[in-house]
């Protein structure tokens, strides 16, 4: 297979960007900005998350089963580039953001239009980043989104031209 063609045609599926936080007030937070998302099913509310194994998420997401999905609005692409990196917890914040706690105790960017509490159900462990099956426990939506819901979240293409990971 022609790696430069496979690049091409696998960065042509779009994706979303969120911040995946995990962990307590009680334990280690860690996050991550995360763009391999997909709901997989309605009932029960299901979605697929791809997480790159040798991130302190993917331990956390592993050992605690509770995690959210921070969804980032349109102009949110700082918070996108400000989780690429281990980002610290420290007297009620992430880094620059302050939190809030989900019901399952993973900490919600406060920032962001809306949430998806999260509870692992399988791992499928393929490849450099494994699958974490995980069911939609609770959901939270801090301001009215006017039009289509997709159109108020951001995008990868949102942050250049030379932003991408993938293929």
């Amino acid at each position: 297979m022609d790696e430069q063609i496979r690049k091409t045609v696998l960065r042509m599926i779009p994706y979303g960007l969120y911040v995946l936080t995990g962990g307590s007030q009680d334990s280690t937070i860690a996050s991550a900005t995360s763009n391999w998302v997909t709901q997989t099913s309605f009932v029960p509310p299901l979605l697929a998350l791809g997480i790159k194994t040798d991130s302190a998420i993917y331990a956390e997401a592993s050992k605690s089963g509770d995690l959210v999905l921070n969804i980032l609005g349109r102009e949110q692409g700082n918070l996108a580039f400000a989780f690429f990196k281990p980002v610290p917890y420290a007297d009620g914040r992430l880094g620059d953001y302050e939190v809030r706690w989900a019901a399952n105790g993973a900490p919600i960017l406060a920032c962001v239009p809306a949430a998806v509490e999260l509870k692992v159900r399988q791992i499928v462990e393929l490849g450099d980043h494994h699958t974490f099956v995980c069911e939609v426990t609770g959901v939270y939506l801090t301001k009215d989104i006017a039009g289509r819901p997709d159109d108020a979240i951001l995008h990868m293409k949102d942050l250049g031209e030379k932003v991408f990971y993938g293929g």
